[in-house]
């Protein structure tokens, strides 16, 4: 990946008030964390299209990131691809084996 430029470019989802989530979400986290995410994000950006461990398509352009963290935990990123953008529109931190709608939900209303 050194050296070569990235087949999309990554851009957080902003509000009508200008805020934006994910970025607000991945400062909140720790360094460690932070960087997980960071790395498993850019493996999308570099090697897209990319599919399963990395990326699960969730339907109608959505997609997720999935990151594992130490102690068992895991990260969710959603996005969408749009024009050569690569757009994080929400992150959490999953408490539950199954991914919970209403998180779900929030990244298709910010689509």
């Amino acid at each position: 990946m050194a050296g070569s430029k990235p087949l999309l470019e990554v851009v957080f989802y902003k509000n009508t008030t200008g805020n934006q989530p994910v970025k607000e979400w991945l400062k909140s986290l720790p360094k460690g964390v932070r960087k997980i995410i960071g790395e498993d994000i850019k493996t999308v950006q570099y090697r897209w299209p990319l599919g399963m461990p990395t990326v699960r398509p969730l339907g109608k352009g959505l997609h997720e990131v999935r990151s594992h963290l130490p102690d068992k935990r895991i990260a969710r990123i959603f996005f969408t691809i749009y024009e050569g953008y690569m757009v994080l529109l929400h992150g959490f931190i999953k408490k539950t084996e199954k991914t919970p709608q209403r998180d779900i939900d929030i990244a298709r209303e910010r689509m």
